[in-house]
């Protein structure tokens, strides 16, 4: 009985700590609930910016970093209408704190000076010399195609891109035919980014393949060059030539061979142009020469009449930047014979020794002064006058032993000897045909007939010498 007793009551303290326990258990829970539920509601979201993995702030919002991206980019932005957008990896991360804190200053000054805008281009590279960066492809093809048509023009070129292959020879004549147009080094299209400030236009780039680059090198001075000369030949002020030569002054005297460092444009590349032209040019006819007795030594005599032939001549040409560097011909058809030339030359030696029968030196006229006394002095000769033809001619045959002026009066004067004992002279001639050391054929013309010297009208003095001895003309010759 006393054992019962106590089981009950240790039943009824059994069921009182379990009664407390439950209530404990309820009363946390309502008080953790109550807790998480205004926490909650006192969090706030900040955003933390990141360039390329390294924190640089918070802001407290992602607008904040749009706005100044958007603006960079605005500011970058150039004339060339490009796609922008940040080399470096920009990336905003949320986060809810309680009582956040933000640094939109330095993010912001963060993202002006280290943030970089860049634009996609394509760079044009010619024989490893960068030529700009373009917003596409088609650009930079654009500036090669277009400085290609400065030395071949667009209708040629597609021409040449259109055409099948074509027989050259089919040309019209004088028509030139573009067959090929290259470029001298290799051509390079490379997908880039770089700031929208290096970007390049068409005309820019056009530009820049003109001018070339600058290149230096030494220049060896001639004989007689001046430094200015030097200048002008390379384009160069005095100036730009003196500060590329240090040693160098307005004054200085320069010196054979001396060594002057020049600049000069070389093109980066060459437009290489091929064209056939079909031309119509004469053949130029041969001569043939025959000997003939017949004629004396000095004579000739043409046979046949040369006359040129025709020939059409395709040529292939090659220039360099407008520049002529071969020319080669493909084919050649004659479409006319040319005709030879035949021409006989005489072997006959031509007699230096008088037949001894004179003849009238002059074509016609008559004696207006015989030989003999006249105005006080002896008169040597005969004058001949009113010719219809003022030639002179030979009496016969002989040889000229002198043939000039002669200051004695007789002007221009002849002498011819005979070589058989005969010897004529014919004074107060306007010219001579002959030289001292002619062989003179009879009747052959030696001068025209004039008056100088001391003469009183236009006439011949003609005077005959026989061994030495004067003769009265007129008793050998007789008009």
């Amino acid at each position: 009985m006393g054992i019962g007793k106590d089981k009950k009551k240790n039943n009824k303290k059994a069921s009182t700590g379990f009664h407390i326990k439950v209530l404990t258990g309820f009363i946390l829970a309502t008080i953790f609930t109550v807790t998480t539920v205004y926490a909650a509601e006192d969090l706030d979201t900040v955003y933390h910016v990141y360039i390329d993995g390294e924190h640089i702030g918070k802001v407290a919002n992602e607008k904040v970093v749009d706005d100044a991206i958007d603006q960079k980019m605005a500011k970058a932005k150039t004339d060339n209408h490009t796609s922008l957008q940040p080399k470096q990896k920009i990336s905003v991360i949320s986060e809810k704190v309680f009582n956040p804190t933000f640094d939109h200053e330095r993010v912001l000054h963060s993202i002006k000076a280290d943030v970089t805008i860049i634009a996609d281009a394509v760079e044009l590279n010619i024989g490893g010399e960068s030529v700009g960066y373009y917003t596409d492809r088609e650009t930079a093809e654009q500036v090669v195609r277009n400085y290609v048509t400065t030395f071949v023009d667009e209708k040629n070129l597609q021409a040449l891109a259109s055409k099948e292959e074509d027989n050259l020879e089919s040309s019209n004549r004088g028509d030139k035919q573009v067959t090929d147009v290259t470029i001298s080094e290799d051509i390079d299209y490379k997908e880039k980014q770089v700031t929208p400030d290096r970007l390049s236009t068409l005309e820019q780039g056009i530009e820049r393949l003109r001018k070339g680059m600058t290149e230096e090198k030494v220049h060896k001075v001639n004989k007689g060059e001046a430094l200015s000369e030097i200048a002008e030949n390379y384009n160069l002020s005095n100036k730009k030539l003196m500060d590329l030569n240090a040693s160098l002054e307005e004054k200085s005297v320069l010196k054979i061979d001396q060594e002057i460092t020049v600049n000069e444009q070389k093109p980066i590349a060459e437009v290489i142009v091929t064209e056939t032209q079909l031309q119509e040019e004469k053949v130029e006819y041969e001569t043939d020469i025959i000997t003939s007795g017949e004629l004396y030594k000095g004579e000739e005599k043409t046979k046949q009449e040369g006359k040129d032939g025709e020939k059409e001549v395709l040529y292939e040409t090659e220039t360099r930047n407008g520049n002529q560097v071969n020319k080669e011909v493909l084919n050649e058809t004659t479409t006319e014979e040319p005709q030879k030339e035949i021409i006989i030359k005489g072997t006959k030696e031509l007699p230096s020794r008088g037949t001894g029968e004179l003849e009238w030196p002059a074509v016609g006229g008559q004696i207006t002064s015989h030989m003999g006394e006249r105005w006080g002095k002896k008169h040597k000769g005969i004058d001949i006058a009113g010719t219809s033809d003022r030639t002179i001619k030979a009496a016969d045959n002989g040889t000229v032993v002198s043939a000039g002026f002669d200051d004695g009066g007789y002007g221009n004067k002849v002498i011819i000897n005979h070589n058989n004992g005969m010897k004529t002279i014919y004074a107060h001639l306007s010219s001579l045909s002959v030289n001292k050391g002619d062989t003179i054929e009879k009747g052959s013309k030696i001068g025209v007939m004039g008056s100088t010297g001391n003469s009183t009208g236009v006439h011949l003095h003609f005077e005959v010498y026989k061994d030495d001895q004067r003769e009265n003309p007129i008793d050998y010759v007789q008009n």
